[in-house]
């Protein structure tokens, strides 16, 4: 599955964090805004910071998940916000995806890179600038 590159521009988008207890298990789904839908990767691991994870690419999510929470469709578990906010492209290409997060948990530079189809791996660094509440 190939990435679209995420728009290159300094205007900030969303993102949502999803903590998605599943029949395949307990992961984080990682979604990014961008054009009409939400580029979404499956973390195996809590996003907080300092970290470095796989990740696998899904196909893209409906911009209804920025603001969904509860049973998935189908039989596919539940999700429940982890984080939220909004992010700026960084870098973006085929291989490589840069972003820098603005949100309740996750302030700080979020790294996703190519290593094979569908996987990635996934870093996240804090800024140490965590908002409150």
């Amino acid at each position: 599955m190939s990435l679209p590159p995420l728009p290159n521009e300094h205007v900030p988008r969303r993102f949502v964090v999803l903590r998605h207890d599943s029949p395949r298990g307990l992961h984080w789904d990682f979604m990014l805004e961008a054009e009409g839908s939400l580029r979404t990767w499956a973390l195996a691991e809590e996003p907080c910071g300092p970290l470095s994870c796989s990740a696998e690419q899904l196909p893209d999510h409906r911009l209804a998940y920025l603001d969904y929470e509860g049973d998935v469709s189908g039989g596919r578990g539940v999700v429940n916000r982890y984080d939220s906010g909004e992010y700026r492209v960084r870098q973006c290409d085929a291989d490589h995806v840069i972003v820098d997060l603005a949100g309740g948990r996750l302030r700080g530079r979020a790294t996703l890179v190519r290593q094979g189809d569908q996987r990635w791996s996934f870093s996240f660094a804090s800024s140490g600038a965590a908002a409150s509440g």
